[in-house]
């Protein structure tokens, strides 16, 4: 009896995450779909879930009205220095902030922290400017040193000092019996058992620099090197309308890739969060 319940609880649950996933999931069936339509079909009422008539002409046009592949390359190295970059500079500013003892920590713990209440737009004039007196303009340097030193790098110092807070000082303790210097027990003992908040960080910064959207519309200017959220907005037709078959098929592929690493690592995002307290 008991066991049927739990049975029927669970088939309850489960039709109920279903139903409640249909709105985050349509639009993304519905884009993957609809790249593989005619234009025409693409808004027909009611919306076909399966194209009639698959094609990939879509696919192949993307790539020969934008270079559309050295673009995939742009958003993807950028995407991974930014997120090696930060795992390096928010894994060390946040071991210092949690084991270090120094005069005003907390002080300057909190105007890091204020970064993140500064909106970013508020800060591409300055540094539009300071760029372009450096040079850098129309460069990927921009995209690569603002998140690394900005307000992401802020929240992954948040989240790693909050990791690093909940392990045992006895470690450290043992370390220091044993020999080990202040950076020999961060790269030893802390840094290997912090891999669930590196993973949250890596995650997010991935997505965050992959999603990138105002800085390259600010700091590029070259096709060639766009990234994938500026290169998205190309694809129109004569008279500046939307490609809607085109623009459909680029974010496709701009998009699934994401998804299926998010998917494949969602555990080790969780498993971060929840390690650093920020779990809902």
């Amino acid at each position: 009896m008991n066991r049927d319940l739990s049975r029927r609880t669970k088939l309850a649950l489960y039709g109920a995450l279903l139903i409640l996933a249909i709105p985050f999931v349509f639009p993304t069936w519905w884009m993957v779909t609809s790249s593989l339509k005619p234009v025409a079909d693409i808004f027909t009422f009611p919306p076909q879930l399966l194209p009639t008539n698959p094609r990939l002409d879509a696919y192949q046009r993307v790539f020969e009205l934008q270079p559309f592949g050295q673009q995939y390359l742009n958003s993807l190295y950028i995407a991974l220095l930014v997120t090696v970059g930060t795992l390096a500079v928010s894994a060390l500013a946040g071991y210092a902030f949690a084991r270090i003892r120094f005069h005003g920590q907390n002080v300057l713990f909190l105007i890091v922290l204020a970064g993140l209440l500064i909106p970013s737009e508020v800060t591409i004039v300055p540094l539009f400017q300071m760029f372009f007196k450096l040079g850098l303009i129309n460069t990927h340097w921009p995209l690569i040193l603002v998140p690394i030193f900005g307000a992401p790098s802020v929240l992954a110092t948040f989240i790693m000092r909050q990791f690093f807070i909940s392990l045992p000082g006895e470690l450290e303790e043992a370390a220091r019996v044993d020999g080990l210097g202040r950076f020999a027990t961060f790269w030893r003992i802390a840094l290997p058992l912090s891999r669930p908040a590196l993973g949250a960080v890596a995650i997010f910064t991935f997505l965050h620099s992959w999603n990138l959207y105002l800085e390259p519309i600010v700091f590029l200017s070259s096709p060639e090197k766009f990234t994938l959220p500026q290169a998205l907005t190309q694809f129109v037709d004569a008279y500046g309308g939307p490609m809607w078959d085109v623009q459909l098929a680029a974010a496709s592929m701009t998009a699934l890739p994401v998804l299926v690493v998010f998917i494949i690592a969602q555990r080790q995002f969780v498993e971060g969060l929840a390690h650093t307290g920020l779990k809902g």
